[in-house]
């Protein structure tokens, strides 16, 4: 299936991944249609038209869906049930079965476990006694995650012995949870890749990743020569998961690089922060691979345009340096229109292309 330039690309979610890619969308001739429930979320701000409606609301994206040509969702910490409302009505990529299997912790390390991936230790904890057994087996330090709707260092905490096991609990609030060993590891990577319905597959340069508060801060591109080997074994799972999945769109897989090589960490069915350098780093952007994918489109060449690339985001009041970056005639400034700048909060980024 092929929606040619003109028609209407809906996207769930409008934060700023869902408005870069209705920027990506536009250069290509197709119009955006944005679904939030938000007042005045960044994405509308660039697309041609916007419905304000809960993401929870099956009937209210079912008449979302008839409006539009194609739909693809920005981020996954939303519902899957509703959305699959959304995909009765029109084509939804990435498929709903990758967003359901990303947006539990437990279920995405024991699908990446059976392609042959390699996770951190890990084990469900549902009640504080379970959390007991679980540090007996898998030892601390050790973090404790809920299973869902957390990202950016939300929903986790971390017990350096198990004299910490009972605030960490009482900090879930009761959530389904899981305990993850801590990996030691010498550096952060990530995997984008792009696959199309037809099942090609591109692949950009790996990004070596800093996270500060458990919020990415700056990736690096390329990762480096010595972290080849935990590459070639991280895109080789990514392609499994992509391919099990049936999967049309962009997909990130985050990974850890170890003695024992790539571990997974976590995976992300959408566009990723850790490829915003792409928009002028490589020759086709995730979020232009993204829109040729969800519509029958072939995908573009990813290669580097120059030899080294860094993206750095801008978090909280970083953006209050924003006529500094303007002055830099080297930097590429995204601002991404939201307005209050709170603490931790992504504001916009910054890449700079390195001769």
């Amino acid at each position: 299936m092929t929606v040619p330039p003109g028609s209407t690309i809906g996207i769930v979610g409008g934060g700023q991944l869902g408005r870069m890619l209705a920027l990506a969308a536009a250069q290509l001739g197709y119009r955006c249609h944005i679904y939030a429930p938000d007042e005045a979320p960044p994405a509308a701000e660039v697309s041609a038209c916007f419905t304000r409606g809960e993401y929870d609301d099956a009937q209210a994206l079912a008449r979302f869906g008839d409006s539009v040509d194609v739909a693809t969702y920005e981020f996954e910490n939303i519902a899957a049930d509703p959305l699959h409302a959304l995909a009765d009505t029109v084509k939804l990529f990435p498929p709903p079965a990758a967003l359901e299997i990303a947006q539990d912790r437990l279920s995405e390390k024991e699908f990446v476990e059976r392609l042959g991936g390699r996770p951190a230790r890990f084990a469900p904890v549902a009640s504080r006694e379970e959390l007991d057994e679980a540090l007996a087996r898998i030892g601390a330090p050790a973090i404790l995650k809920t299973r869902r709707f957390g990202y950016d260092g939300k929903g986790q905490a971390r017990i350096m012995a198990p004299a910490d096991a009972g605030a960490a609990w009482e900090s879930m609030r009761g959530a389904p949870s899981i305990l993850e060993g801590l990996v030691d590891f010498g550096a952060e990577f990530s995997i984008l890749l792009c696959r199309s319905a037809s099942g090609e597959v591109v692949v950009w340069d790996a990004p070596r990743n800093h996270h500060s508060g458990g919020i990415l801060a700056l990736s690096e591109v390329p990762a480096g020569p010595e972290l080849r080997p935990a590459l070639i074994e991280a895109e080789a799972l990514a392609r499994k998961v992509a391919d099990a999945l049936s999967y049309v769109g962009v997909l990130t897989l985050e990974f850890f690089a170890a003695a024992e090589g790539a571990v997974f960490n976590e995976m992300a069915p959408r566009v990723h922060n850790s490829g915003h350098w792409t928009i002028e780093g490589a020759l086709t952007s995730q979020f232009e691979n993204h829109i040729r994918a969800i519509c029958g489109l072939p995908l573009g060449e990813t290669a580097l345009v120059v030899p080294r690339v860094e993206m750095r985001n801008l978090i909280g009041d970083d953006v209050d340096r924003w006529r500094e970056l303007f002055a830099d005639r080297a930097a590429h400034v995204h601002l991404y229109g939201k307005g209050e700048a709170r603490p931790g909060r992504k504001m916009g980024h910054v890449t700079r292309l390195i001769a």
